[in-house]
């Protein structure tokens, strides 16, 4: 199944004409098209299909998001490996700033 998956925009680039850019939805980080949403800048949120930004997305409604996906599973689904890597590594970090 193909999500459309909020993500937060980490860097803006341009190649060979085209503004892309590197998204992160919640660990994982891949290069994102931004023709549909030219006007997009770092730290905004971005909703992704198939490798494209569709709209610009507020952080709650972002968040909120992610968070019913990955209670879904679906972010498995999208992400795979990639995605449980990084939340293991998201975990293992709030653990070592707890101690």
């Amino acid at each position: 199944m193909c999500l459309a998956v909020p993500g937060r925009v980490v860097g803006i680039e341009d190649r060979d004409g085209t503004r892309m850019a590197r998204v992160d939805f919640g660990g994982v980080v891949k290069d994102v098209c931004l023709a549909y949403v030219p006007d997009a800048e770092v730290g905004e949120y971005v909703i992704v299909h198939v490798g494209f930004a569709l709209q610009r997305l507020d952080e709650e409604s972002a968040r909120a998001s992610l968070e019913l996906f990955e209670q879904l599973g679906l972010l498995d689904e999208e992400f795979g490996d990639a995605w449980a890597l990084a939340e293991a590594e998201a975990t293992a970090t709030e653990e070592e700033g707890v101690r």
